[in-house]
């Protein structure tokens, strides 16, 4: 699994935010987890396969707004213990 996360300029709002996850979640495969915060000027997107960034920055630079930066790195689901 990997973790994407952007860095966005220009989102100010909740709707922003759904603008940027509708945008990445038709350029990325089904399943993946996407998530934006106009508050913090980011998005992360997990995902099961190797992530085609530029297509990513893509779909999300034609909705108006803009990706400054790009990280990804491996990313494991966290287990949960029951009972603790």
């Amino acid at each position: 699994m990997n973790k994407i996360t952007l860095t966005i300029d220009g989102m100010a709002c909740g709707m922003c935010e759904t603008h940027v996850c509708d945008a990445i979640r038709k350029a990325v495969d089904k399943g993946a987890k996407v998530s934006a915060s106009h508050t913090k000027g980011t998005a992360e997107i997990i995902l099961d396969d190797s992530p085609d960034v530029a297509r990513i920055r893509s779909a999300v630079n034609q909705t108006g707004y803009k990706v400054t930066d790009v990280k990804v790195e491996p990313y494991e689901k966290k287990r949960r213990l029951f009972g603790k």
